[in-house]
C-alpha cells in the first residue's frame, strides 16, 4: 500500500478532476506482478494500468492481491467499471485504502467485488494509509462530499508578515527555491483563483512555469465590474479562462469572451462576487483543489467567509516593517476571535520557510 499511495501521489499534477490512484497487484509470494497509476482524464484508471503491466511483463494475476489506494470504481464514466476489470482477471483479494466518496460509487465497488467472490479489505479510516489517501485526494473528497472545491491559500511574506512594500513592490520577497515550489503547488490544483486587485497591479501569468506539468490548471478571476484588461498575461497560457463578474456589462462581456475568456455573473452584496456561489458553481465545474493567490482584499473576504480549508505560507528570512499584510481581517476586540488554525508542516525550502496550516474543522466532512 505504501508504493500504491506514491504512485498516486505522482499523479497529483495529471489526474484532475478524477482523484488520482495508485495501485499496485502482488502474488502470493508477495513478488510485484503489475503496477500502475491513473492517467489524465479518459485515460485508464489505476487498476486497469496495473493490469496491463502485468500482462505486459508476463505475469499470470490469477489468484493475486490488489492493494488500491481508493474503492474501484462500479460505474460507466469516461472508462469502464474497474471492478469488473479485477473481476475478469480473476483476482483473490482486493485492499482498498478509502471508500471512493462519490455516490456513484461510495461502497458498491466493494459490494460488486465481493457479490463477485473477491475477499475485500477496506482499511479502518483511522489508517495511517487511509489518511494518506485522503489527503492524497482532499480536493476531490471535498468536491464530492461538501460540493465545492478544497481551497488553499497560498501566501509569500516576510518574517514579519508583509507581503508587499506600502508601495506596492513585492517582487521578490521569497526565493527562487520557495518560488519553484510554489509552482508545483499550483501544478497539483485544479484551478487557480486570483482576485482583479492583483491583475491590475501586477499582471501575473498564474500559470506553472517553474517546473514541469503536464496540463496547465484553468484560471478564474474575480472580476466585479468586468475590468480585466484584454492584453493582460494571464492569457498567454493555454488554458481556460474563467471570469466571474457582479455587474453586468454586455459590451465587455463580448470583448472578453472574444479574447477566449468564459464569463458567468454571480451577483452579491456590494455589487461584489458573492463567494459562495462562485465555489458552488467551480464544484459544479469540477474543480477538486483551488489554489488561491491573490491580494490582502480577497484574501481576508475569503476567510471571513469560512471558505478556506488551508494556508500555504512562504516565509522569507527578513523584516520589511510596515506594508501591506497577508489578509485584510479587521482588528479584534479579543484574541479568543482570531482564527485558529492547525500546523500540518513546517519546511525549509532555500532559504525560506514553508508553512502549511489548516483551519481547525475544515477537513471534518
Amino acid at each position: 500500500m505504501t508504493q500504491a499511495l506514491a504512485l498516486a501521489s505522482k499523479g497529483q499534477t495529471l489526474t484532475s478532476p478524477n482523484p488520482s490512484v495508485g495501485c499496485v497487484i502482488i502474488d502470493t509470494a508477495g513478488q510485484v506482478l503489475g503496477q500502475g497509476s491513473t492517467q489524465r482524464a479518459g485515460g485508464p484508471h489505476a487498476e486497469v494500468v496495473a493490469l496491463r503491466a502485468a500482462q505486459d511483463a508476463g505475469h499470470p494475476v490469477r489468484g493475486a492481491t490488489a492493494y488500491v489506494t481508493l474503492e474501484p470504481c462500479s460505474h460507466f464514466g469516461r472508462t469502464p467499471p474497474c471492478c469488473d476489470a479485477l473481476i475478469e482477471a480473476g483476482l483473490a483479494r482486493v485492499v482498498v485504502a478509502q471508500q471512493d466518496p462519490n455516490p456513484l460509487v461510495a461502497g458498491q465497488g466493494i459490494a460488486r467485488l465481493r457479490a463477485a467472490g473477491v475477499a475485500v479489505e477496506l482499511l479502518a479510516p483511522e489508517h495511517p494509509a487511509a489518511v494518506a489517501a485522503r489527503e492524497i485526494n482532499i480536493g476531490f473528497f471535498s468536491r464530492m462530499l461538501r460540493k465545492r472545491p478544497w481551497v488553499r491559500l497560498k501566501i509569500a511574506a516576510s518574517l514579519d508578515g508583509s507581503t508587499a512594500l506600502q508601495n506596492g513592490l513585492s517582487q521578490w520577497i521569497t526565493s527562487p527555491a520557495a518560488r519553484a515550489d510554489g509552482h508545483a503547488w499550483r501544478a497539483r490544483a485544479s484551478a487557480i483563483l486570483s482576485g482583479i486587485g492583483t491583475v491590475l497591479a501586477d499582471n501575473p501569468r498564474l500559470d506553472v512555469r517553474l517546473v514541469e506539468t503536464a496540463r496547465q490548471p484553468q484560471l478564474v478571476v474575480l472580476d466585479s465590474r468586468l475590468q480585466t484588461p484584454l492584453d493582460a498575461q494571464l492569457f498567454m497560457a493555454e488554458r481556460p479562462v474563467w471570469i466571474y463578474g457582479a455587474v453586468p456589462d454586455a459590451a465587455r462581456q463580448a470583448a472578453l469572451q472574444a479574447r477566449g475568456a468564459s464569463v458567468s455573473y454571480r451577483p452579491g452584496p456590494q455589487q461584489q462576487v458573492d463567494l459562495v456561489a462562485m465555489l458552488i458553481d467551480l464544484g459544479q465545474r469540477e474543480i477538486n483543489e483551488l489554489h488561491v493567490e491573490a491580494g490582502q482584499r480577497l484574501n481576508g473576504a475569503l476567510l471571513q467567509a469560512g471558505l478556506v480549508d488551508e494556508l500555504l505560507v512562504y516565509l522569507a528570512p527578513s523584516l520589511l516593517g510596515p506594508g501591506r499584510g497577508m489578509a485584510a481581517l479587521g482588528p479584534l476586540s479579543r484574541l479568543t476571535d482570531g482564527l485558529a488554525l492547525k500546523f500540518k508542516s513546517s519546511t525549509a525550502v532555500g532559504p525560506d520557510l514553508r508553512i502549511v496550516a489548516r483551519i481547525q474543522g475544515q477537513d471534518r466532512f
